[in-house]
Order: structure tokens, then sequence, then C-alpha cells
């Protein structure tokens, strides 16, 4: 009697403790894959201009409450021009949208899109320190590769049927930028006019998870 007692309460045991091992092994698993699919990005996108390259593309995440904020990782190219090889460009942009006004289920509207963008030419023509051969004068002190951008502009969305398509949405969007050489740039000129600093830029963003 004793033995058949203690062998039930081994058996409750090892159900209890392997159950308990399974689910945390399944709620380790659900951890990874969770995490796993926030590296998945949710969108691509293609921008022309905005001083990043003459065409640029690339992924981007959103998050955030209502997805309010985007974080785009864009690679962009210059053309050749006469003796110039084409230039590749990589582009670091952090998006913002407070605010989204649907029109209907179809369409809808961000009349304000803001952020900053770090960008960087790949060319032995440019460079990020000064090199020596410049004078230490400060004349060169700038970076020639990397620059800071600003910028603003509005986005229109149209929201496909998920039922039929296999994206979710297609947004278009213009902005308006400039980068801190330029900005320098007018405030130790006046004659440099704002028109003189801004650069405009229109894109695509195409939505699929």
């Amino acid at each position: 009697m004793k033995r058949l007692i203690f062998s039930a309460l081994l058996l409750f045991f090892l159900c209890v403790s392997g159950g308990y091992a399974q689910t945390k092994h399944d709620r380790n698993v659900e951890r990874y894959k969770s995490s796993w699919d926030r590296l998945i990005p949710r969108y691509a996108k293609l921008q022309f201009a905005g001083s990043m390259g003459f065409l640029s593309a690339g992924v981007g995440w959103d998050y955030g409450r209502s997805k309010h904020w985007e974080t785009d990782v864009l690679l962009g190219f210059v053309p050749a021009f006469k003796h110039d090889d084409t230039k590749v460009t990589l582009t670091l942009k952090q998006n913002y949208m407070p605010w989204k006004i649907h029109f209907s289920q179809k369409f809808m509207f961000e009349p304000l899109a803001c952020g900053i963008y770090i960008n960087t030419i790949f060319s032995d023509n440019f460079w990020a320190r000064t090199p020596i051969k410049y004078p230490s004068n400060k004349y060169y002190s700038f970076s020639t590769r990397i620059r800071t951008h600003v910028f603003l502009g509005e986005r229109i969305t149209l929201n496909f049927d998920p039922e039929k398509r296999k994206s979710d949405s297609l947004s278009f969007f213009y902005e308006l930028s400039t980068n801190d050489l330029y900005f320098i740039s007018a405030v130790s000129n006046r004659y440099i006019k704002l028109k003189d600093i801004l650069s405009l830029s229109f894109g695509l963003k195409l939505q699929f998870l």
C-alpha cells in the first residue's frame, strides 16, 4: 500500500514538474519569437531627392502608440556626372507623425510628418575628419561625408482591402528638409534665403505588416 501511494505521488510530481517545464519552455519560445518578430521590417520606402541621393530605397519599422513613430534605413545612389563615378549613400531616418485624420476606411491624411535623419556617402572624395593636407585654419572643419537633416512634410494613405491585397496600404508623402551645413551657412550669411537651404523630396511607402 505504501509503495502504491509513493508511486502515485511520484507520478503526480513528475506530471506537474513536466507540465511546468513545458509551460516555461513554451513561454520562452513565445518570448524569443516575439523578439524576432519585432526585427522584421513593417514597410518598404522609395524616396526621390532629399539630399540623400537621386533615389533611395529601404525598409522600416513603425511602433509606439497608434504607430506614430517610424525608423527607416535607406540606401541611395548619386548618378555619375562627367568624370565622377556613381556614389552610394546610407541614411538612418527617424519619423514622427502626431496626427492621423481618417477621411474614410480607405483614405487617411497625416498633416504633419517630421523628424531627423543622418546620411553618409561612400566615396574617398569625402571625409569625416579634415585631411592633414588642408591648412589648420578651421575653414574645412566640417565633415563632408556625414550630414544631419531635419524635415517637415505631409502624407496621404490609401488603405487596401486585406482580403484582396497582399499589402496593407500605400502612402504618398513629400518633405521639406535642410541640413546642418546649410543652416550654419544661412545664419552666418544674411544673403542666403530660406529657399536656398531647403530641399524638396517625394516618396512612397508600402505597408505590408
